[in-house]
């Protein structure tokens, strides 16, 4: 029983380190962060990315936006945007490439 006990505590330690650790994978940069990688190349423009959202769809609004970064060299745009049809939908664009990750309807 004692090393079933201690089993489930280091099991809880353990997913609670994992889930900081993706957490913090997975933070919000700031414009400064975004500044420098565009002009070390590293991401694209954000008008490159916009591009991409609205070239799916047309007359769209942007409501928000974030760059986040999922692993060292690994940076994802999300944006939150308003279609002409006024559907809100969450688009997740690569900013190294611009390909569009997911697309779905914003809750």
């Amino acid at each position: 029983m004692m090393i079933r006990n201690h089993s489930i505590k280091w099991g809880v330690v353990l997913a609670a380190l994992l889930f900081s650790v993706s957490w913090s994978l997975r933070a919000d940069l700031g414009h400064n962060e975004a500044l420098r990688l565009r002009q070390e190349g590293k991401i694209l423009s954000f008008e490159k990315i916009l591009g991409a959202a609205l070239k799916r769809y047309p007359g769209a609004l942007l409501l928000e936006s974030d760059l986040e970064q999922r692993k060292k060299d690994i940076f994802i745009y999300e944006l939150e945007i308003l279609t002409t049809s006024g559907v809100v939908r969450e688009l997740k664009i690569n900013a190294n490439d611009g390909q569009i990750i997911k697309d779905q309807v914003d809750d």
